[in-house]
């Protein structure tokens, strides 16, 4: 999966050219954090954001496209995906503390590496806007 891509500004928001496998990591990645048993505390503190959000953000990056297309993200939007890539792999930790890496990729469909990598690719791609 590529994961460095680049966010040009669109007022007070992002555009990103997303690839169909950016698209689906990313929607996976909000899709399992928001459908854990949590409250919505909880949720907004691991995602920065609120249930609606979420959901709006899942919907528009399903669809099952073959193709890389252009995303409208704000701020709020790009910190909830970001914190999606990131808060996922914690919620695969062994009671002694190791890495479930098979669980992870059997759910999720990636590895960590990819989850990691396209993270600090929207870092990286936020501080160069």
């Amino acid at each position: 999966m590529r994961t460095r891509f680049r966010l040009t500004r669109d007022g007070d928001g992002f555009v990103a050219r997303l690839t169909p496998a950016q698209a689906a990591a990313m929607r996976e990645a909000l899709s399992h954090v928001r459908h854990r048993d949590v409250s919505d505390l909880t949720l907004r503190l691991r995602l920065g954001t609120g249930r609606e959000t979420v959901d709006a953000l899942i919907e528009r990056l399903s669809g099952g496209l073959t193709e890389s297309h252009d995303i409208r993200f704000d701020t709020e939007e790009l910190h909830a995906v970001h914190s999606a890539l990131t808060t996922a792999p914690t919620m695969f930790v062994s009671r002694e503390g190791a890495f479930l890496q098979e669980p992870f990729h059997i759910r999720l469909g990636f590895y960590r590496e990819n989850f990691d990598a396209l993270a600090y690719g929207i870092a990286e791609a936020a501080s160069e806007v």
